[in-house]
């Protein structure tokens, strides 16, 4: 099982990109400390690299990072005075306190406090923050009810008052039609927009320059930048040589997608197994370019075993960036030392791309240009389609004279010659044989072979047959 199975890791991956958007809202009291907020971070900061996940590096069979084991020996809930953790984080005995001294990351006093109030109110551990599943939070009410209706702004202000500060004053109108053009297209309003928002003083003059905003060809545009950076849009191959990619025709799907309000499972199916779905059209396709952005090198010497680890793992880590929030690019070479994540778990999840055919270029590629990077398609657009159909129908015309027919015929080869390509994704009758890979060693064949799977700790897809 690789691709095959698309929906089964887009539900995964869709259920913990919702769980890291909304990661953050939550409705507890500034003295109440969080596992995930405010604790988490300093225990991954100073004590995990000797009591975490990493168990080649683990001192003590202790690890803080596992409720369980940490409450079985060194954490006592509600009474931090009794807990072993306390004990070494606060003593003057330099053999005794934790962190150790040559490790230079001794707890401030505000830090240690941290840890003391945690304890004392339950030690409560919380499941790693970006799987944490959403929910519904009741709208809170604020003292100033009148400050705004809207109930996003109810949580802002709620907040602003427990922290005791008041909200800023309202933005003059013109400086809030700036903002708004910035950040929805990324230009500022024509003097001429300025006027007519001025002059419109119906309450639903802000609502209807949003949605003239959403139906401006730039606001794809600008909301297109975000995601091309975060899947490391390109169109050349990021080497030396840096010759062309063409892949444009997927810069253009981004943009679409948002034009279209295409739902983001949708968004995440069509790029990574675009070429498998039903049905897969040519923008289908286009999308499964994504798993082809990567950066590509065919020049002399280069060995394809040594690239083929080198594109896997740059899927792994860019899939779990974007889509999971995770780091797992720290378990290419060993166990995650902060975080949840093995370096069984890295090349399983690489297995999911094990049957993308990426390595015709290492024999058929070019440096001229423009480039060969074949799996590659012809995409026209939607003006240069509209051309070609006219041209198809007229050829079918029996009243053309021979003269007309190949002037026809002349358009056409001319209007085919300027049609781009893009890199599309297709996958390989029988996936790549993936193994783990020893401190990342491409070399070292004699890790253990794996099988697609998310992260051990997330549980297991039903994945059926293998």
């Amino acid at each position: 099982m690789t691709r095959t199975t698309p929906a089964l890791l887009v539900s995964f991956v869709r259920r913990t990109t919702l769980a890291l958007l909304l990661a953050t809202a939550s409705t507890a009291s500034a003295d109440d400390v969080s596992f995930n907020r405010d604790v988490r971070p300093l225990l991954s900061d100073r004590c995990f690299a000797c009591h975490g996940p990493d168990a080649t590096h683990r001192e003590a069979e202790l690890r803080l990072d596992v409720e369980e084991i940490a409450k079985k020996s060194a954490i006592v809930p509600g009474n931090a005075q009794k807990s072993e953790v306390f004990a070494r984080i606060t003593s003057d005995d330099p053999d005794v306190r934790m962190p150790p001294g040559e490790h230079g990351k001794a707890l401030s006093p505000e830090e240690v406090d941290l840890v003391k109030r945690w304890i004392d109110q339950g030690a409560k551990y919380e499941p790693f923050w970006a799987y944490v599943p959403p929910k519904k939070h009741p709208v809170p009410e604020p003292q100033n009810a009148d400050w705004s209706s809207h109930w996003i702004d109810r949580f802002v202000l709620d907040r602003l008052e427990k922290e005791g500060l008041p909200p800023s004053e309202d933005a003059d109108r013109v400086t809030l039609l700036r903002r708004v053009s910035f950040d929805l297209t990324g230009l500022p309003p024509t003097p001429a927009e300025v006027d007519a928002f001025l002059a419109d003083d119906d309450p639903g003059a802000y609502e209807r320059v949003v949605d003239r905003l959403f139906a401006s060809p730039r606001f794809g545009e600008r909301m297109a930048t975000y995601w091309l950076d975060l899947v490391r849009y390109a169109d050349t191959v990021g080497y030396h040589g840096d010759q062309d990619h063409s892949v444009s025709p997927y810069r253009d799907y981004v943009i679409d997608a948002f034009h279209r309000n295409l739902p983001f499972d949708r968004f995440t199916r069509e790029q990574l197994a675009g070429d498998l779905v039903e049905p897969s059209g040519t923008w289908q396709k286009v999308a499964s370019g994504y798993n082809r952005l990567l950066q590509t090198s065919h020049e002399g010497g280069v060995q394809p075993k040594e690239y083929r680890a080198v594109y896997a793992a740059d899927r792994v880590r860019n899939v779990s960036a974007v889509w999971m929030g995770a780091t797992m690019g720290c378990s290419q070479c060993h166990d995650h030392k902060f975080d949840p994540y093995s370096a069984k778990d890295f090349y399983a999840m690489s297995a999911f791309f094990a049957d993308v055919d990426d390595e015709q270029h290492f024999k058929v590629g070019t440096n001229s240009l423009p480039t060969r990077r074949p799996p590659e398609i012809v995409v026209p657009s939607e003006e240069q389609q509209r051309r070609l159909d006219e041209i198809a129908a007229q050829l079918a015309t029996a009243e053309l004279t021979e003269a007309e027919k190949k002037a026809l015929e002349r358009v056409r080869a001319t209007l085919q010659k300027s049609l781009r390509k893009s890199m599309i994704t297709v996958a390989l009758g029988t996936p790549r044989t993936v193994r783990v890979l020893p401190r990342g060693n491409w070399l070292d064949d004699s890790g253990p072979v794996v099988q697609p799977a998310i992260p051990e700790f997330l549980g297991v897809l039903d994945v059926g047959e293998r």
